[in-house]
């Protein structure tokens, strides 16, 4: 049974104060959750988590995992942008692009970030932008194939494929690419990969711990180049539906750290630390989507029409993906009738849920949209005119703040241009 992170009496008095529909977060769940993977890799000294700044761009956020010891993993001007806002500096930021603008790399060296390349043409292209290759670079792996394991948190076999993935450098790419960048001035080089998304199977890190464990043994024997460390990246992933087992991160880093015995110790490289950027993991289980019933609709099927759409949580729109919804109030009721929950897009798979099993519900009613922590604001858009929500966040002292405005109609306007 999936129990929201906040209380029916909690969820009114907060709903008093800012008008649904809003993304609600639980700080006292987000620094547990950054306190048990910081534990997990504890073996390893040079541990750092990057946060996926793509996953949730909020400054309190940020902040609060800042606070907790994390770095940030950014993707774009401006995430750059935002973790200089938010204090990350220097090492603290894993700049992690792909056709990445020049302006983009110029700011990353800027800030002092360790870039982490994802195509060999990158490599004259970085020395043309900036002028000189960083002492320290990463470069992204793509071992191209399928990779099977386990499931996915959607409930289906993990069957990813890399090989028509458009990121990274093959295996010859990065032997040729390591030479390249040691004779232009690299002295310390870091790999990076992400073979699976949303992965459920406590085996995911460690299998792709021993993928590049051993690649970069090859790649220090045979190139000479000094690997200091290696980013599992994300795609450890949450149990969106109520009968799935969650992964244990302590699990998981007890198979990466025998992988790491077993195969880096044993070439003389225990002393490469150990890196990821998981966003979904981080912040997905501690955040929320809350809104209110305001219509039914009989017709072929049982419609409950609530006041946030696909623009405030696109992943079911856009993947089909599973959202588990509590009733609040009614938690404990039975589920015995059936619902498509439905946003005011003009879209018809503007839907939250599908044929859905809830207790009865009643105009006015609060419902909780599970696990849009990850990927749900920071996902929005604003087509048919609709507008992104607020954000909030529930404090460890069981008060709540405002950390994001809802956007009015002036935001939307803001950037057109009218002819008089």
């Amino acid at each position: 049974m999936k129990r929201p992170f906040v209380t029916g009496r909690q969820l009114e008095k907060i709903v008093r104060q800012f008008p649904t529909p809003f993304h609600l977060y639980d700080e006292t769940g987000i620094r547990e959750t950054a306190r048990k993977l910081k534990a997990a890799f504890a073996w390893n000294p040079g541990f750092k988590e990057y946060f996926a700044v793509k996953a949730n761009p909020n400054p309190a956020i940020l902040k609060i995992l800042r606070e907790e010891g994390c770095g940030a993993d950014c993707s774009s001007l401006t995430e750059l942008m935002l973790a200089d806002k938010c204090g990350f500096t220097g090492s603290e930021i894993m700049f992690s692009s792909n056709d990445t603008p020049a302006e983009e790399f110029q700011l990353a060296a800027k800030l002092g970030a360790t870039i982490n390349l994802d195509d060999f043409t990158h490599i004259d292209f970085l020395k043309d932008t900036i002028g000189t290759i960083p002492e320290t670079i990463s470069c992204r792996f793509n071992p191209g194939g399928l990779f099977t394991l386990g499931e996915s948190a959607e409930g289906f076999q993990v069957m990813d494929n890399p090989g028509d993935s458009k990121y990274g450098f093959t295996k010859e790419q990065l032997f040729e690419g390591f030479k390249k960048l040691k004779a232009m001035g690299a002295k310390r080089f870091g790999i990076h990969a992400f073979l699976a998304s949303n992965t459920l199977s406590n085996d995911y890190y460690p299998t792709l711990a021993g993928i590049l464990f051993k690649l970069a043994v090859e790649l220090e024997r045979e190139t000479g180049c000094h690997i200091c460390f290696i980013n599992l990246s994300g795609g450890v992933g949450i149990p969106y539906k109520p009968d799935q087992q969650a992964n244990d991160i302590a699990v998981i880093g007890e198979g990466v750290r025998k992988q790491f015995e077993e195969i880096l110790v044993p070439a003389g490289m225990g002393d490469v630390s150990i890196c990821t950027e998981l966003g979904r993991f981080m912040l997905g289980p501690n955040g929320c989507l809350v809104t209110k019933v305001l219509h039914f609709k009989h017709t072929y099927k049982e419609y409950v029409g609530v006041d946030a759409c696909a623009a405030n949580l696109m992943r079911p729109a856009m993947y089909g993906a599973y959202h588990h919804i509590t009733v609040m109030g009614k938690e404990d009721a039975p589920c015995d009738h059936k619902y498509d929950v439905t946003g005011g897009l003009c879209e018809n798979n503007d839907k939250f849920a599908i044929d859905r099993m809830l207790p009865e519900v009643e105009i006015g009613d609060l419902l909780v949209i599970h696990d849009t922590g990850a990927h749900g604001f920071s996902m929005g858009y604003n087509y048919n005119g609709r507008l992104r929500s607020a954000e909030v966040l529930l404090q460890a002292d069981g008060s709540s703040r405002l950390i994001r405005r809802a956007e009015t109609p002036e935001d939307y306007f803001a950037t057109m241009l009218f002819e008089d």
